[in-house]
């Protein structure tokens, strides 16, 4: 056999290869007699902050918009997030709350001060989506408020003053202030971050330093509004460093009755090597993919790390850890302004958001509350606006179809995830989660990471059906535009038992919520 031939049977025979690897089948079982923790909704929370054009543009157009608003807030974008059943928004930061001050950002729209935001382009910022404003924008989309107040450039009376003027019913001087301002009720604050980021842009405190502070700020900034209480969020580790989780809580254990908090934050976003951020958010390839997916993984093993640090002082887990920043953080859009984090998001995006929320079901013991960064137009974005138009992100379309998951039981499941190799990466093939909704009813979300290959699934099962949608697109970097917006979305499927096994077939890099019905 001369060389070119033998090259053409090697070549042959790894196709060979690989296409028996795409067509076993993968066997799955759901152990539904054993039912675990709840997927507390809040892991569904979002984020905004004021980031380029997160809030304006974004959300807020002002009431004196062509573009269809109810008091300045767009419609359209209200409309799309409502479907999302948003559970939380967290406001307004991010590296902007350690140097926002509330008083800015109330009062009359044409009274209010502008002010600089140095943090994300040094654009001017107007004041005019404060406090009165992100309050009606979270009822209106019926999600619940997570503020974070100033610890690095603020004051705890500063702090404590901003709680009193939204919380109290009491007619003290901040409660007729609000009333002046048109809320005469006091509104129901359900989270309170305590500093954001504090050993970086919040103030490049030691953990020793922030747990002083933390201290401070939990005593005194209280809620007034008993009937909405509010939970306390400490400013926890960055990725894989434990400093601050072994500070707050070992100062948690040892606190006395003057302070309490109930979550820790963490922050960990899909970056790649090497800072600041490289990869494209289109035009790439398997091998940037499969680097991104194995970057998205490592977040079981930071929770599994910091929760292990969290057990030592905490077993009967009454802390949540908070992921209340994680997402892909890639290169910029080209001609994008300097600073607003502007990116597309393609089915990689997907596929991380799917697998991130896998992730953090598991940990549902610990983990009670996370917030993708961000919400509209920056960073892995639900949404992107230009003008008056919209579009609905892949990202998006995952948060819509996992929310039966919301406050549903997690429900094991057994699997072979097998492995899909670029160089030397190795990937799990198969990724999946299985729970019982609040509607009683079985639902199993399955991604298939695999960029090249079908997966070919059967479910033992005692459902005589099983439907649902799943999420694909001709290639890994497939993107919506506002030219072509449906690109990336849900096509509906039903497959039918027969015995007591469903079978299933997925495309290459994609995710499909299931309903499987008795």
């Amino acid at each position: 056999m001369n060389l070119k031939s033998a090259l053409r049977a090697f070549l042959i025979g790894v196709s060979a290869s690989a296409s028996m690897a795409h067509a076993q089948t993968v066997p799955l079982t759901i152990e539904t007699d054993r039912p675990g923790a709840k997927i507390d909704r809040q892991i569904f929370g979002q984020f905004a902050e004021h980031l380029g054009r997160g809030v304006y543009e974004g959300v807020w157009v002002g009431p004196d918009s062509s573009i269809p608003n109810t008091r300045g807030i767009r419609n359209d974008v209200v409309a799309a997030l409502r479907e999302l059943r948003v559970p939380n928004v967290r406001w307004p930061g991010g590296c902007f709350a350690d140097e926002y001050h509330w008083r800015n950002g109330i009062g009359p729209l044409a009274e209010r001060p502008a002010t600089l935001n140095p943090n994300w382009g040094g654009v001017i910022e107007p004041n005019s989506f404060g406090t009165h404003e992100f309050l009606d924008f979270v009822q209106q989309i019926g999600a619940e408020a997570y503020i974070s107040v100033n610890v690095g450039s603020g004051t705890p009376q500063e702090a404590a003053d901003w709680f009193e003027y939204m919380t109290t019913a009491q007619p003290t001087a901040l409660a007729k202030q609000r009333a002046a301002n048109g809320h005469p009720q006091p509104y129901g604050i359900s989270f309170m971050g305590i500093g954001n980021e504090s050993w970086g842009c919040g103030g490049s405190m030691t953990p020793e330093e922030y747990a002083a502070q933390l201290r401070i700020y939990a005593r005194y900034t209280r809620n007034y509004n008993a009937e909405h209480p509010t939970r306390k969020i400490a400013v926890g580790p960055d990725g894989a460093n434990t400093g601050y989780t072994e500070a707050v809580m070992k100062a948690w254990k040892e606190r006395n009755w003057s302070w309490d908090i109930d979550g820790l934050s963490l922050h960990y976003y899909t970056v790649g090597a090497g800072w600041p951020p490289k990869f494209a958010a289109t035009g790439f390839g398997v091998q940037e993919y499969a680097t991104l997916i194995d970057y998205t993984l490592r977040m079981n093993d930071l929770l599994r790390t910091h929760g292990a640090i969290m057990d030592k002082y905490d077993p009967e887990k009454k802390i949540a850890l908070v992921v209340d920043e994680w997402g892909a953080w890639l290169a910029p859009t080209p001609g994008s302004k300097e600073g607003f984090l502007e990116q597309q998001n393609s089915v990689r995006d997907a596929i991380i958001a799917a697998l991130n929320i896998n992730i953090f079901a598991r940990h549902a013991e610990r983990v009670r509350m996370a917030n993708v960064a961000q919400m509209v137009n920056v960073l892995q974005a639900m949404i992107l606006t230009d003008r008056d138009k919209l579009v609905l992100t892949p990202s998006y379309h995952v948060f819509r179809m996992y929310v039966p998951f919301q406050d549903a039981t997690l429900l094991p499941v057994k699997f072979d995830a097998g492995t899909y190799a670029n160089g030397s990466i190795k990937l799990p093939r198969i990724d999946a989660i299985a729970a019982r909704g609040k509607d009683d009813k079985t639902w199993l979300a399955i991604t298939n990471i695999d960029p090249t290959g079908p997966a070919q699934l059967e479910l033992t099962t005692r459902a005589r059906r099983a439907a649902g949608q799943i999420l694909s697109a001709p290639t890994v970097d497939s993107v919506n535009t506002f030219e072509a917006p449906a690109t990336v979305a849900p096509k509906s499927f039903e497959a039918k038992s027969s015995g007591n096994r469903i079978s299933l077939k997925l495309p290459p890099h994609s995710v499909a919520v299931i309903e499987l019905e008795p």
